[in-house]
């Protein structure tokens, strides 16, 4: 008997609304990947995508010569429906669950067992992937293109003609702190969440918990930062990773200013600094030296993240400059840009050299 591992997820914005499947075998110790299956389906609900990802699940796994599958998902319906100890009542799934039980009744054995969301992150992420695709605008093909049945066209060019699977990092800024309620600049200094931060957080933790498809988080060292992205790693059971380099600008002696304060004790060098990315602030950091360690900290999450999905939980100038990096803006960008507390951002980098930019400045959650 050749046993195997399927995981599947369905999933729909709205239900109903826009609506993807992921599915993906394993080999019976669940080490190794053996497929994966992942499409966007239109408008339909959760329950007919969680059934779609079952059906994909079973066909790979059939077309693998598995005789043996043990199923594994999140939705408690589909089990225990799959299972026989609940009636399949709606029009919707009836159709469906008939050429689910059609596929397992082609193997010698089909178990269902239910699992936690965080558990299932894998069929998740493809779910979640396959509905941004599906949710993007039509793109233009590039020339010289991959061609239909190539590996490199799992993900259709768009404008830029960059293929594959990018690693997307989802961009959060910190909640509010009390030198945010003052409009003080809050660099290195330390400061606490206030009350409504860590109900920002909290609102912006749901929302992302709610997306799913993540396979990391990472967060500045700063308290404000960390505080934000621990909310988000318990909505999503993963746990948190501090890279120091994704901290705030250095704003050196203006820290914990006002813009007016600055402004008078160093006029000249003030005014100097809202136009000159190479100017430091008094014992401070210039935005150029900040350009380059946050394209270290880019460069870096790419290589360990491959076509994966990071949180990425910090500040207003390390967010602006990571969108900077995907937009190929100038360093106008970091002037003319506005981010709001607890607001969601989302560039992607493909590894041919492409990149985009899907969201700016989302406060949809608050």
């Amino acid at each position: 008997m050749t046993p195997v591992v399927v995981e599947a997820d369905g999933g729909s914005r709205g239900n109903p609304g826009p609506a993807g499947y992921g599915a993906v075998v394993f080999d019976a110790d669940r080490r190794t990947v053996l497929a994966e299956r992942s499409e966007g389906i239109g408008i339909a609900t959760n329950n007919v995508a969680e059934y779609r990802g079952l059906i994909a699940g079973l066909t790979a796994a059939r077309e693998l010569g598995a005789d043996a599958v043990d199923v594994r998902m999140d939705s408690k319906l589909v089990v225990e429906q799959m299972s026989g100890r609940w009636k399949v009542k709606h029009p919707d799934m009836i159709p469906l669950a008939a050429r689910a039980r059609e596929l397992a009744a082609g193997f010698e054995r089909v178990e269902y067992s239910w699992i936690p969301r965080i558990q299932n992150a894998y069929a998740d992420r493809l779910a979640n992937e396959a509905m941004d695709a599906a949710a993007a605008p039509a793109e233009a093909p590039a020339p010289n293109s991959a061609a239909p049945n190539s590996a490199a066209a799992n993900t259709a060019p768009g404008w830029t003609g960059a293929t594959g699977s990018p690693t997307r990092f989802l961009l959060l800024r910190h909640g509010q702190t009390p030198l945010s309620v003052e409009r003080r600049y809050s660099g290195r200094g330390n400061p606490p969440l206030t009350d409504l931060g860590r109900a920002q957080a909290a609102a912006a933790a749901a929302r992302i918990g709610e997306r799913g498809g993540i396979t990391a988080i990472v967060s500045s060292p700063l308290d404000r930062a960390r505080s934000t992205a621990a909310a988000a790693g318990q909505a999503l059971g993963l746990p948190v990773v501090v890279h120091d380099d994704l901290t705030e600008t250095d704003f050196g002696a203006w820290e914990g200013l006002t813009f007016r304060e600055a402004a008078d004790r160093d006029p000249d060098l003030h005014r100097a600094w809202l136009g000159d990315t190479s100017v430091r602030p008094p014992q401070g950091e210039s935005f150029d030296e900040v350009n380059a360690r946050i394209g270290k900290v880019r460069d870096e999450l790419i290589r360990e993240y491959p076509g994966r999905t990071v949180l990425l939980v910090s500040h207003v100038t390390p967010i602006k400059t990571m969108l900077q990096f995907a937009l190929d803006a100038g360093p106008s960008l970091l002037y003319r840009l506005h981010l709001d507390l607890a607001s969601l951002s989302i560039a992607e980098f493909f590894g041919d050299g492409g990149s985009s930019v899907r969201l700016v400045n989302d406060t949809s959650h608050l």
